[in-house]
């Protein structure tokens, strides 16, 4: 985004829309480029006319074009900057765990234990860390979302053409998502389908959750049985819709929680397992398939299981 200064007005900005901000919705680039200034200041500046594309007035509503000029009204912005922190830690594993990339996106391994984004006490999370670690590239966005102790394959992209493209995917069928889950007990049958709904922020004890309830949104996961142990089964969890904790709390539904998950498991139960070394939830982002969002070819995505979870499952005794 090129910036060029008005001769008689130094303060009015014009701004000259390129790739990385191409289909935007003309508020939500405002909100961006303007941070610290209210949303209800930026859309009385659209209301007014005094933010016009082409010397034109618009609506905010608006996608932006490659080309389009955007006129910026003086504005104050807020002075006060916090800088992002990003854990070293965090840096060093997002340059270790990159299982591809090309023009328009890359799939990460995510480790365990780091958000995917900053946001409600966490100051910096995976889609920050990209950023600092690749300064020079323009524009970085996650595709979708994985828990915070959830590893596996997590798409970003690279390019917004790209990235609606992933988006259109997953809200069809276009993306098959594969995870590995460790559940309490042994699972019974060889495959079952979940089809129940699920409502979200639901409050409970002051946690907010994810509940059955006829009252949320349809959500179904297909469970395949791979290998039972003396206590624990280890499963395919394959969800074809992508609600929030959907896999979590269908399997606590179906009475297997998956093993130390410590906000839809037991107490008691999450205890004895953290005593045997897990520590933290087992639950795997371990396959994505889908068509190159350019090329259209069928591409195949897998991400090992982490060390630590598969030295606890070499321990397990099998039936």
């Amino acid at each position: 985004m090129n910036t060029a200064e008005n001769q008689t007005n130094p303060q009015v900005q014009w701004l000259e829309i390129t790739e990385a901000n191409s289909e935007q919705r003309l508020d939500n680039f405002l909100i961006t480029y303007l941070k610290g200034v209210p949303k209800t200041r930026i859309y009385r500046m659209v209301r007014k006319g005094e933010v016009r594309v082409n010397k034109g007035r618009i609506d905010v509503s608006y996608k932006l074009q490659l080309g389009d000029i955007v006129r910026i009204p003086p504005v104050r912005v807020a002075e006060k900057k916090d800088e992002i922190i990003v854990q070293p830690t965090l840096k060093f594993s997002l340059e270790n765990h990159i299982l591809y990339e090309d023009d328009g996106f890359i799939v990460l391994n995510k480790p365990a234990g780091f958000a995917v984004h900053g946001g409600s006490g966490v100051t910096s999370g995976v889609i920050e860390g990209l950023r600092q670690i690749r300064p020079q590239q323009k524009f970085l966005e996650l595709v979708h979302r994985l828990d915070k102790e959830t590893s596996g394959c997590l798409l970003i992209a690279k390019k917004r053409s790209v990235l609606k493209v992933l988006h259109e995917l997953f809200r069809g069928d276009g993306i098959q998502k594969t995870y590995l889950a460790l559940l309490v007990g042994q699972f019974q049958r060889k495959k079952q389908l979940v089809e129940v709904p699920l409502l979200k922020n639901v409050a409970q004890g002051g946690e907010r959750m994810v509940v059955v309830s006829q009252a949320g949104k349809s959500a179904e996961t297909l469970f395949t049985r791979l290998k039972q142990f003396q206590d624990v089964t280890l499963v395919h969890a394959a969800p074809k819709t992508g609600r929030t904790h959907q896999i979590r709390v269908h399997a606590a539904w179906l009475g297997h929680p998956i093993v130390a998950d410590d906000r839809y498991g037991d107490d008691g139960t999450n205890k004895a397992f953290k005593k045997r070394g897990y520590k933290r939830l087992f639950l795997h982002a371990e396959q994505l398939q889908f068509a190159h969002p350019v090329s259209g070819a069928l591409l195949h995505f897998t991400a090992p299981l982490p060390e630590d979870l598969q030295e606890l499952l070499n321990h397990e005794k099998p039936l």
